[in-house]
């Protein structure tokens, strides 16, 4: 849903990031994004808009109730997952608030950099859910799911079966890789990832010349 605001007729060079939970993926985006890489990352976005004074904060509370409000004034994203988790009918009213908000903040945000030449790097969690659009090509942050377990939990708060429950609820492994364009595996150490992420970057600029 997200990635529906694609500009198409713009010399820059917009490509997705995905991964599911533990993957790394907010490492890979780092990095590319330290390689000269424009990052829009869909759920920084989300908390920019979730924020007290943010676009989507107040039809949220309006929605869910004052219960959702902690008490320094921010959204207890804790109470409104579990709210969401089983009940098919709040998600979706969750994200009729939220998608849309969101999908204007990146329409602008690329909308500023459409004369660009720079490479945009769209980081959004749930790409393969939502589609893969009108991007150049998709790149997947893949580990083995043992692996991404275990380092959702290591860097906390949620325990493991909560980690195994919202890997559960988003794309498998599998159907994640079928959808990719290029696969960084992270399963290795810091100095693996960061030559798998060199690998991507000279993939990316063989699309520029395409």
């Amino acid at each position: 849903m997200w990635m529906r605001p694609m500009i198409r007729s713009v010399p820059m060079l917009v490509v997705g990031l995905t991964g599911g939970i533990g993957s790394g993926k907010s490492t890979v985006s780092a990095l590319l994004a330290a390689r000269g890489a424009v990052v829009i990352d869909a759920d920084a976005i989300v908390h920019e808009v979730q924020a007290p004074g943010g676009a989507a904060f107040q039809p949220i509370v309006d929605r869910f109730g004052p219960g959702v409000v902690t008490v320094d004034g921010t959204l207890d994203r804790p109470a409104i997952a579990a709210i969401v988790f089983d009940d098919p009918q709040a998600l979706s009213d969750l994200n009729s608030i939220t998608h849309p908000i969101v999908g204007q903040v990146i329409f602008d945000r690329m909308k500023a950099e459409a004369e660009s030449d720079r490479v945009v790097v769209l980081d959004v969690p749930l790409l393969v859910e939502t589609g893969r659009d009108n991007t150049a090509g998709v790149i997947v942050v893949d580990c083995p799911v043992e692996v991404a377990v275990a380092r959702a939990v290591a860097r906390g708060p949620a325990p493991e079966p909560d980690v195994r429950k919202r890997i559960a609820a988003q794309a498998s492994r599998e159907e994640r890789l079928a959808r990719a364009d290029f696969v960084i595996d992270n399963s290795g150490d810091r100095g693996h990832l960061e030559a798998e992420v060199d690998r991507d970057w000279a993939w990316i600029h063989q699309l520029l010349v395409q």
